[in-house]
Order: C-alpha cells, then sequence, then structure tokens
C-alpha cells in the first residue's frame, strides 16, 4: 500500500502532466482557428475557377467529332488495373485516434481492391512510416540511350513492380508549412503519370472539415474527372454523435465556434463569376485556356483536401488534450481522496496506540 509521501509525488507528478496537456490544448486551439482561417480563404479560389471551367465548357466542345472522344485526356475514363492512393495523415500525434482511422480507412481500399495494382502516395509522417513498414518501396532502374551518332544522351526510367502494393513517394514536412506551390507540384505529377497510363485512377483519404462538429472521414476519386464543380466521393465515415459531443465540449471551453462559419453569401458570389451570359473576347483559344486551367483545377481539389485535414487533425489534438487534461483533473481528486484515507487511517493507528499505551499503564 502506497505511503502519503508516493501518494503525494504521484499528484505533483499528474498534476505537471496536466499544466503540458492544458496548454497543449491551447495552442492546437489557436493553430485550428489560423487552419479554418486558410481554409476559408483557399475556397473562393476553388469555386471561381471551377465558375471558370464550367464556363468555358459551355463555349467549347470538349468532345471530338470524329472519334466521339473527350478532347482532355484528364476525363478519359479506362478501366482501373493500377489505381494512385494518396493518403492525407498528420505529422505529429497526440491527436487521438485520427491517424489510426485514416490508415485503417487506407487499408479497407486496399484490402477491398485485391485485383489492382496499387500505388500509395503518403502526404504525413504517420502515414509514410506506417505505408514504408507495411509495403515496399517503388524501385526504379535507368538507362541511357543517344542517338545514331552517339550524342545527346537521354536518361529513360523504368519502374520494376515487385509487389501489388508499393510506395511510390511521400512528401515530409508538406503540411507542416503548405505551400501552394509544392502542392502544384504534386498535382503536375498525378497528371503526368495519369496522362501517360501508368495510372488509372487516383483516390484521396483525407478528413473533410466544416467544423469541430462537422466533419468526416472521405475516399474521395480526383482523377479522371467526370464533372467540374461536383466532387466523386466514393466512400465517407461520419463521427458517433459520442465523438460530436466531446469535440462540441472541447471547442466550447477553448473558445473555438462549433457551428460552421456561413459563406452562402460568398460562395454565390464566387458562382457568378464569369458565368454570364455574354459573349467573352478570350485573349488565348478557348481550348487553350480550358487545358491551362484543368492542372489548376486538380492542384485546387489537392489543396482543399490538405487545408481542411490539417484543421481536422489539430481539431482532433485539441479533443484528445480535453480529453486527458479532464481525466487528470479526475485522477487528481481519486489520488487525493485516497491519500487523505491513508492519512487519516495513520492518524488512527497513532491514536490508538497513545491511548492503548496510556490505559496499560
Amino acid at each position: 500500500m502506497a505511503n502519503v509521501l508516493d501518494l503525494r509525488r504521484r499528484i505533483r507528478s499528474v498534476k505537471n502532466t496536466r499544466q503540458i496537456t492544458k496548454a497543449m490544448k491551447m495552442v492546437s486551439a489557436a493553430k485550428l482557428r489560423r487552419a479554418q482561417e486558410r481554409a476559408l480563404a483557399a475556397r473562393p479560389y476553388a469555386k471561381m475557377i471551377t465558375s471558370v471551367l464550367e464556363s468555358l465548357t459551355r463555349r467549347i466542345d470538349i468532345f471530338d467529332e470524329q472519334t466521339g472522344n473527350l478532347r482532355h485526356p484528364l476525363f478519359v475514363t479506362r478501366q482501373e488495373k493500377r489505381v494512385l492512393l494518396i493518403i492525407i495523415s498528420g505529422d505529429k500525434g497526440f491527436a487521438g485516434a485520427f491517424n489510426a482511422n485514416i490508415l485503417k480507412t487506407a487499408f479497407q481500399f486496399i484490402n477491398g481492391n485485391p485485383d489492382k495494382e496499387i500505388d500509395v502516395e503518403a502526404v504525413g509522417r504517420k502515414g509514410r512510416d506506417l505505408m514504408r513498414r507495411r509495403y515496399p518501396a517503388a524501385v526504379y532502374s535507368e538507362r541511357t540511350e543517344t542517338d545514331q551518332l552517339g550524342a545527346n544522351p537521354h536518361i529513360f526510367k523504368t519502374r520494376e513492380r515487385k509487389a501489388p502494393v508499393e510506395v511510390t513517394g511521400d512528401h515530409p514536412g508538406m503540411l507542416l508549412k503548405l505551400e501552394q506551390s509544392r502542392v502544384f507540384e504534386l498535382a503536375q505529377s498525378i497528371i503526368a503519370r495519369y496522362v501517360h497510363e501508368e495510372i488509372d485512377a487516383a483516390y484521396i483519404v483525407y478528413n473533410e472539415f466544416k467544423s469541430v462538429i462537422a466533419q468526416r472521414l472521405v475516399v474521395e476519386k480526383l482523377l479522371p474527372l467526370m464533372k467540374i464543380g461536383i466532387p466523386q466521393i466514393t466512400g465517407a465515415t461520419e463521427p458517433s454523435e459520442a465523438e460530436r459531443e466531446r469535440a462540441a465540449e472541447a471547442a466550447l471551453s477553448a473558445g473555438i465556434e462549433i457551428e460552421p462559419v456561413d459563406t452562402a453569401e460568398a460562395d454565390e458570389e464566387a458562382k457568378k463569376f464569369g458565368t454570364a451570359q455574354v459573349d467573352y473576347i478570350y485573349e488565348q483559344p478557348s481550348e487553350e485556356l480550358f487545358a491551362g486551367l484543368i492542372p489548376q483545377y486538380v492542384s485546387s481539389m489537392l489543396y482543399h483536401a490538405m487545408t481542411e485535414s490539417v484543421a481536422a487533425e489539430h481539431a482532433a489534438r485539441m479533443t484528445a488534450m480535453d480529453s486527458a487534461t479532464n481525466n487528470a483533473s479526475d485522477m487528481i481528486d481519486a489520488l487525493t481522496l485516497h491519500m487523505n484515507r491513508v492519512r487519516q487511517a495513520a492518524i488512527t493507528k497513532e491514536i490508538i496506540e497513545i491511548v492503548s499505551g496510556a490505559a496499560a499503564q
């Protein structure tokens, strides 16, 4: 049985831990506010580029009159034999089941497609580490070819697939400092792989965030494009009622709004951008504009998924640290009660010994 000194030391240790978890909760709440602002700031651009593309599709014929196929290769659908899975997880822990749920959904997708070759692109350290342990990395070999005169050497990369599921790349630190240029580079790489028929489809696994209590884990089809402005959600997992209540309590205690920000008016204005029924005069041909904006549209979809995931991660960490703080408070109360009982028992024993000694004289 622990004595009073041991219990005091344990209470002091739990109090120190509670101070740390409370500070981490407030830091996550501050980062969540900034992540929400960044996600909201990115939405008008995505809405406007969607409106422009929808306007262009009404002014150009995206179908080839001779073949009947879509003119842009990102709209061409093929049988899905080779699939790219982009997993957007967190870079840090202490976020409850945030990363575990994302990876569980990713494994469900992989196990649900045993007849396909799947390439994994991990964005976030937690997803990268587990995927590296579970699946092998892709192996590439290089060969150099020259012309008939032995000049103008050109290096070709050849993929040597050794397993049905391989990790083709990771992007450490991308979510810690989210930059549009890095996201666009990733989008360009995915588009090039799709155009060159290295993959037949691309999917994203991420947390869609609207507010602290309105978020869900989704699997969204990135490529091929089917219809501009309409997300292709192939799977979604909603949080339970208990999880929503716990998140709402944590948000209220940290001063975070639990209702999503009303952006209906701004969204309506963005939808009107470039959609007036007038004959626009373009500096470049409309076909060239359409082909140039499509990569920007894909990049905006990726950027949207990453900003939403970052906000969801901070919300999950804030909720987890709030639960840890409350659990520490409950543990302190229980240990204090136990310490008082032990101390009272020791005092009672000493009084009994004194009284017994006095009675024996």
